[in-house]
């Protein structure tokens, strides 16, 4: 087992309860509270199929939204019906997180049928304040709602949610205590995928970072740079232009005003670190973009400071990244370049996803906004792998503990 993780092949379902959680959590249009994109959804139905098509009773646990983002945090239904076309099986719907009526509709199942409990994050205990405020370890948990009401009608537990994996919650880290334990197969691909990337990537081992939420990009920057896991990183969107501002140059008072007032500026310092420290292996943006009269205009960096909202990668740093794409043996990922949804500052994200698709090296993308701009202008098959995690991947990334890794590779070793 690469991934440390007991497969789902383990086990013989034949007949025998199975608690299955997985990360179905979707986008919600804020007005029609409709799902709105369902890439978890039907990534999650290989695990599903299987444990169906081996006449499990499937019983599923699932979250949508949190207290952090309570307009998503709506009832499952339509999660269910979407189960339900893609798999050619009525998955069944209950209301109920595990109180008498979910209880029941378990103990109704037969061999090949599947109920989806109420949303998980219904439960005190599941949301993230919880978490944060009462730090359980899971052997801790098995008191909770949750655990109580749910583990003794179970067989078996599998786990397929690693877009979840840095939440130490009951559904995720408290059942591999006292039930035998396997991974879904897309826990197990996403888990080995990223550990090609960080431990054995063919080389030269490319890092692409941008976006705006930078965070996640210096969550990563010195763990990869310090192990060689990345042998460069190519910086664009805001990372890009800090890393510009680390290095003394001005890039003018209207873009410099937009990353203090997100306090995106303590950033600098940091980068200025690992410019330092790994001369060479990140590449700063040659030239920006920005808008004018309606029109794309480009300006290269010798020629800052300018008091203008840049907004894209310029066409020298697409062709050097492009070029330096070409030639990679593993390429990685995270943010788009610029505002792609604006037609004048889509050119360096589609440029840059059109040289990772048709690149010859290893290609592991992930996060929800890499996901959604890669989507817009390639075709996701031409991707090696492709994560359906963000805050997950990047700590995985980050080489910091994720409660559900650890969980799931405590049980293997005991069941």
């Amino acid at each position: 087992m690469i991934s440390g993780i007991r497969p789902l092949e383990s086990f013989d379902y034949s007949g025998k309860t199975v608690l299955l959680r997985v990360d179905i959590n979707s986008p919600i249009d804020p007005v029609l509270k409709k799902i709105v994109n369902d890439n978890r959804i039907r990534k999650s139905i290989p695990t599903l199929k299987y444990l169906l098509d081996n006449k499990a009773k499937l019983a599923i646990i699932a979250h949508q939204g949190d207290t952090l983002d309570y307009h998503n945090l709506i009832p499952m239904t339509e999660h269910a019906e979407k189960l339900s076309f893609y798999l050619g099986v009525d998955v069944k719907y209950i209301d109920d997180v595990a109180g008498p009526a979910a209880q029941q509709a378990v103990k109704s199942l037969k061999p090949g049928e599947a109920v989806l409990l109420g949303n998980l994050r219904y439960l005190c205990e599941e949301v993230s304040t919880f978490e944060n405020a009462v730090k359980l370890k899971p052997e801790e948990m098995l008191n909770t709602y949750l655990v109580r009401n749910l583990a003794p009608l179970m067989d078996y537990y599998v786990n397929d949610a690693f877009a979840a994996a840095h939440r130490n919650a009951p559904s995720m880290v408290a059942f591999q205590e006292i039930l035998p334990t396997a991974g879904g197969k897309l826990l197990i691909d996403e888990v080995e995928a990223l550990t090609k990337v960080m431990e054995s990537p063919e080389k030269p081992s490319i890092f692409v970072l941008g976006g705006l939420k930078i965070s996640d990009a210096f969550g990563m920057m010195k763990q990869v740079l310090e192990n060689g896991t990345a042998d460069k990183i190519l910086t664009g969107g805001v990372t890009g232009e800090i890393m510009l501002m680390a290095q003394g140059i001005s890039i003018g008072k209207e873009k410099e005003k937009f990353i203090k007032d997100r306090s995106l500026d303590v950033f600098i310092d940091q980068a200025r670190e690992y410019l330092n420290d790994y001369p060479g292996r990140i590449i700063a943006p040659l030239d920006l973009a920005f808008e004018r009269d309606g029109k794309r205009y480009e300006i290269s960096v010798d020629e800052l400071p300018a008091d203008e909202m840049f907004m894209d990668i310029g066409s020298r740093t697409i062709e050097l990244f492009k070029g330096i794409i070409e030639t990679a043996g593993t390429i990685f990922v995270n943010g788009p370049m610029g505002v792609y949804e604006n037609k004048n500052f889509e050119v360096g994200t589609r440029e840059v996803w059109n040289a990772v698709a048709s690149a010859k090296g290893y290609s592991v993308i992930g996060g929800g906004d890499t996901v959604s701009s890669a989507t817009r202008y390639i075709d996701l098959g031409k991707i090696n792998y492709v994560c359906t995690a963000g805050g997950a991947m990047v700590r995985f990334l980050s080489g910091k503990r994720l409660p559900l890794i650890e969980a799931m590779r405590k049980a293997s070793l005991r069941n």
